[in-house]
């Protein structure tokens, strides 16, 4: 039992881990980061597939932590998919370094590598390992060249950006 404790206690936290290459922006500002943000691109997975129109909804929750609101359109079903998380920051609140989850306990790595630190209008997100990324801005498009830029970012720290979807 105390072998299965061991390698419970380690699976957890590699799930909040960062990937090799990546490193969380600093100087994050949680206040300016909230609200909607629409995803612009990702790499599949099956919770998001067949979903477009995709946003993220940031708030703060009354135990310090931030409410996720996560919501997608399927046309095959014609109806919208709507998961509610919450988000704590793992190591201070001016990294851009979080743990998420959306199913009770179980936590995955939330890491903004990449962002417009002046308007906040673009970020660039991935999870515990190198198959979870995102593209996001505050509007449903972003102009080619800053797509261009986060894409680089993304290839530079070992993502596959060939497999990335990109949303109308």
């Amino acid at each position: 039992m105390k072998n299965i404790s061991i390698v419970l206690v380690f699976f957890l936290m590699g799930c909040v881990g960062i990937p090799e290459n990546v490193h969380p922006v600093d100087n994050f500002e949680i206040e300016k980061y909230l609200g909607k943000w629409y995803e612009i691109a990702r790499l599949d997975h099956s919770f998001e597939r067949g979903l477009t129109r995709i946003t993220a909804d940031y708030s703060l929750r009354d135990d310090g932590g931030i409410r996720v609101l996560n919501r997608g359109y399927s046309a095959e079903k014609n109806s919208w998919k709507e998961v509610e998380g919450k988000a704590y920051f793992v190591k201070g609140t001016d990294k851009g370094y979080l743990k998420v989850s959306f199913f009770g306990p179980f936590y995955g790595s939330y890491i903004v590598f990449g962002l417009d630190h002046e308007n906040y209008q673009y970020s660039l997100v991935c999870g515990p390992d190198k198959s979870y990324l995102w593209i996001l801005a505050r509007s449903p498009t972003i102009r080619n060249d800053i797509k261009s830029i986060l894409v680089e970012k993304a290839a530079t720290s070992g993502f596959d950006t060939s497999k990335l979807i990109f949303l109308d």
